[in-house]
């Protein structure tokens, strides 16, 4: 989320920072040489944008955040483009980012997350389904998508009966610590299908298995939960934790699990990225930091600010808090890299795939200005990639990229959208 949150210290327990000491006290990945190192990334520039959405009455207090791109087999020039726009709903788009449909959310709804289930199996057959987080009703909603369907091409098959995700009543869930971020996650051993949802404003992370009902819809049953780390020791002995409001603990949003291994890398938006298996029965691991990571600040009431202290250098060199969108850029031979949004300077972090190669940072890049008409993207909440031929406009694939400021500005109301940026563009700029 682009909002930070700061927050008074808190200490975790002795059992939980025994839990995890392994990996908060480890040393520091190495820094970049000089302040401005980022400034030095490859650029490139989006070849569409969606029409702007205004968080306001006027525009329908849509807010876009987070995309999925799902590709039509039978014709790829005809795939869509799927985002949340929180209290304004899903917006359907082509690849031309022009809209295609607009779904409101239910009573009291906030669409916050939106990925995508393949084949999922219904009493009809497989279907491709979308996947959203309301996080209005701390439920789950479920979207059959038919090409060329009256209506639009998504249709809501969301069971009506599903419970909240981690709300145990409707006084709760009025509290708004509810289904935040989402990955979806098909398990090839057995076939079964899954949700990976964090919770706002708190660390945990549930694993839900998708149901399907006899009359065609969707539902979920809770498999187990985990929670990851509030406060972490550091080298020095001392124990830190992410600024926030008080009451607040530094949440999950983007998360993405790799087909191939069943691993879930989560973003710990004031901390890191954390990689662990997704059926959430390992011990995370944290594959990089923030640059914010150990840096000691208070909460000033007054001002609604964090107040920070000196850098002690425990941090990354790649990711400037939040850590947001997260997506995975797979490639036919079995190679890919993790993209990372790297919201609080506006960059994108590219890492290695293997595991075995302890995801190593191989690089990033900034998604800038094509023209006066055409911006790039800043404070990026959401990404998603398909490295996959999408006719003759993306023959080499897509990335959408949120953008938290869209151009031209009007006035005070809050402007966002999506830009679709070649995905052969990203790779040359990242292979020179």
């Amino acid at each position: 989320m682009r909002v930070r949150r700061p927050h008074p210290v808190v200490i975790a327990s002795v059992a939980a920072l025994a839990a995890f000491s392994a990996l908060a006290t480890t040393a520091p990945p190495a820094r970049a040489s000089g302040d401005g190192a980022e400034a030095s990334l490859p650029l490139v520039v989006p070849r569409a944008e969606t029409p702007t959405l205004h968080d306001d009455e006027a525009g329908g207090n849509a807010d876009a955040d987070d995309p999925a791109i799902w590709r039509n087999s039978a014709d790829p020039g005809r795939s869509l483009v799927i985002g949340t726009a929180k209290e304004g709903g899903l917006r359907v788009y082509d690849l031309d980012a022009r809209p295609v449909q607009s779904l409101a959310t239910p009573p009291g709804g906030r669409f916050n997350n939106v990925d995508l289930v393949h084949g999922l199996r219904l009493p009809a057959g497989r279907a491709d389904i979308a996947v959203t987080t309301d996080r209005g009703n701390d439920r789950l909603r479920f979207y059959r998508i038919r090409p060329g369907a009256p209506g639009g091409p998504l249709v809501d098959i969301t069971d009506p009966a599903a419970a909240p995700v981690f709300s145990a009543d409707e006084s709760e869930i009025e509290e708004q610590r509810t289904a935040y971020g989402l990955a979806t996650w098909s398990d090839r051993a057995t076939g079964r299908s899954y949700a990976l949802v964090s919770r706002r404003e708190r660390t945990s992370i549930a694993l839900l298995e998708l149901t399907a009902g006899a009359d065609g819809t969707v539902g979920y049953r809770k498999v187990r939960s985990l929670d990851l780390p509030s406060a972490f020791r550091l080298p020095n002995g001392s124990s830190w934790s992410p600024c926030a409001e008080p009451g607040e603990l530094p949440q999950v949003e983007g998360m993405v699990v790799d087909p191939a291994n069943g691993v879930l890398y989560a973003g710990q938006e004031d901390v890191g990225i954390w990689r662990l298996r997704a059926d959430l029965t390992s011990t995370p691991q944290l594959v990089d930091r923030v640059r914010e990571y150990g840096v000691p600040a208070v909460y000033d009431e007054q001002s609604d600010e964090c107040v920070a202290g000196a850098d002690p250098g425990f941090g990354g060199s790649r990711l400037s808090a939040d850590v947001e969108g997260l997506t995975l850029l797979t490639e036919p031979d079995g190679d890919g890299h993790l993209l990372a949004s790297s919201q609080g300077d506006d960059t994108f972090a590219l890492y290695d795939r293997e595991v075995a190669d302890a995801n190593e940072y191989e690089g990033g890049f900034r998604v800038t200005a094509a023209s006066a008409a055409l911006d790039g993207s800043e404070e990026c909440d959401g990404a998603a990639v398909l490295n996959a031929p999408l006719g003759t406009r993306y023959p080499r694939g897509l990335l959408v990229v949120q953008d938290g400021h869209d151009t031209p500005a009007d006035g005070d109301r809050a402007a966002t959208g999506f830009k679709f940026v070649d995905l052969g563009d990203v790779l040359d700029a990242v292979d020179d």
